[in-house]
């Protein structure tokens, strides 16, 4: 598959899931603004793969969030399973921790089979976080705590979230999310 197809599968699923059904209240904004970075990452290995990592956060910390406010890592050819995902994602922390970067920068995750702790594969509420790749959200503290500072009762985010996608129909689940029902 073409990185540009990736690119766009990823663009789509930003606009139509994410945006378009708010799941975060605060990426239309960037998006509109064109500050939101799409990276497809073709490594098969892990060390190549934090590579890429460190780069795209070097690139970030380069930046303003004026010019740069967040960066979605795709993965394509590698961390299909989630529990190699999850376990990747410890490498993750290491390297912020690593570079200095905690407080700085934070990272969301999602993933085609995401499952969250204490849900089945199955449950609804997945649907908050499954992509159409396994994706990794490099994300500035900063801009999040002062978008937080003028949203009301950010905690209510995840449930209102779970109600939202436990609303979708058959359908609308299909056309949302096709590559769950390949």
């Amino acid at each position: 598959m073409s990185i540009q197809k990736i690119e766009q599968d990823v663009q789509q699923w930003l606009e139509d899931v994410v945006i378009g059904l708010n799941l975060c209240p605060f990426a239309a904004k960037p998006n509109r603004n064109k500050q939101i970075k799409i990276f497809v990452s073709e490594a098969t290995t892990e060390e190549v793969l934090l590579e890429d990592i460190l780069q795209e956060l070097m690139n970030l910390d380069s930046k303003t969030a004026e010019e740069l406010e967040t960066t979605l890592v795709a993965i394509p050819n590698m961390l299909q399973d989630f529990m190699d995902y999850n376990f990747f994602l410890d490498w993750v922390d290491a390297l912020i921790k690593q570079q200095e970067w905690e407080g700085i920068y934070q990272i969301a995750t999602f993933h085609p089979d995401y499952c969250f702790g204490g849900a089945e594969p199955e449950d609804d509420e997945n649907l908050t976080n499954r992509s159409p790749y396994p994706v990794l959200h490099l994300i500035r503290e900063e801009s999040m705590e002062k978008v937080l500072k003028h949203y009301p009762n950010p905690e209510a985010i995840p449930d209102t979230n779970i109600a939202r996608v436990e609303a979708l129909t058959a359908e609308e689940r299909r056309k949302l999310f096709p590559y769950l029902f390949v």
